[in-house]
């Protein structure tokens, strides 16, 4: 199987590549990405001489290039895509052309060359707020932020191309990840490093909003296990561990695995239009391919924790740059409420 892989050199997106190289000897993977900000090829340092991995720096929205990569594979796995909220808020339009258009030219040279399975990575942050109970695969989409927008814009596009062309399209709507190679901008390796630093950690509000918590390699899993199922051409499925955590119950459990007091922590004023909670029903996803989590957060916490702390030159070259100034966009200018 030859499997082309979008945004790669991301988060998730190279997790999820050395994850497949690990485990299929036979496959081959072409990675796509054009490297911005936190497109990082340091986060595929082992693979780069494998046979069986191609690396190709372009944009998702050059059609020329799409269309003469897909030609030559099986499968597209489409986890390109602007992701941070706090940067869709300042400047929501790079998001429009990556997520939304991006992903339309991906589909439409799926289509052309009759590919065999295309799985669109989208979000629970299409559901907006998921209120009282976990958002289920057929909840209305409310998203609150110009960055869940841009992805709802993407899943249902993707779904349109099932409904009117047939194309094999499956969606996947995953919970927050957390894990190795996580640019610092996202909550967690933000934390983390800030606390290695002994810098604050910024809590938006009073810190209770909570979010579904799954350690990247499980979902890694999750997608494989779809990519692998026959019969599931059209669906949708959450992908989510069922623990929930606090951004403030976060923040107290990394100073207190490493030592640090918890008068490092800093409330900011809240993000515009923050969701409350974010989680999502799996029932679907366990029942009908059986999928299950297999990281517990304590684990997962602790592998993270100690990933940053051996890893300190990936990280420390990340928060210099263009790094600083975004941070002191963000955080500079919030009203500090109050520290512990």
């Amino acid at each position: 199987m030859k499997i082309l892989i979008t945004g790669g050199a991301g988060f998730i997106g190279s997790n999820y590549i050395k994850y497949m190289l690990k485990r299929y000897l036979d496959y081959k993977i072409v990675n796509l990405d054009k490297l911005t900000y936190a497109g990082n090829l340091d986060n595929l340092r082992g693979v780069e001489g494998n046979k069986n991995y191609t690396f190709v720096k372009g944009d998702i929205a050059d059609t020329m290039l799409v269309g003469d990569i897909i030609k030559d594979v099986d499968v597209v796995i489409n986890f390109a895509a602007e992701t941070h909220v706090d940067r869709s808020i300042s400047d929501p339009a790079d998001f429009i052309k990556t997520d939304v258009y991006g992903t339309y030219v991906l589909l439409e040279a799926a289509r052309i060359h009759e590919i065999e399975r295309f799985i669109q990575i989208s979000t629970d942050e299409v559901y907006g707020d998921a209120g009282d109970e976990p958002s289920k695969e057929d909840d209305p989409l409310m998203p609150r932020s110009p960055y869940a927008a841009s992805k709802a814009g993407a899943d249902r596009l993707a779904f349109s191309f099932w409904a009117t062309y047939k194309t094999p399209v499956v969606i996947t709507r995953c919970t927050n990840n957390y894990g190795y190679n996580q640019y610092p901008e996202k909550m967690i390796p933000l934390f983390v490093t800030n606390a290695l630093e002994d810098k604050p950690l910024p809590v938006y509000g009073d810190g209770k909003n909570t979010r579904d918590w799954i350690f990247v390699e499980d979902h890694c899993h999750a997608i494989d296990i779809i990519l692998h199922s026959d019969g599931i051409q059209g669906e949708v499925f959450n992908i989510g561990s069922g623990t929930e955590k606090s951004i403030l119950e976060i923040a107290d459990m990394i100073l207190d695995m490493l030592g640090k007091s918890n008068e490092m922590i800093e409330f900011v004023e809240d993000r515009p239009g923050h969701v409350k909670r974010h989680a999502v029903n799996t029932e679907k996803l366990r029942s009908v391919l059986d999928w299950h989590p297999s990281i517990a957060f304590q684990t997962g916490m602790e592998r993270t924790i100690e990933w940053y702390k051996e890893n300190k030159g990936w990280w420390q070259k990340i928060k210099s740059g263009e790094y600083l100034e975004y941070y002191k966009r963000m955080y500079g200018k919030r009203r500090r409420i109050e520290s512990r």
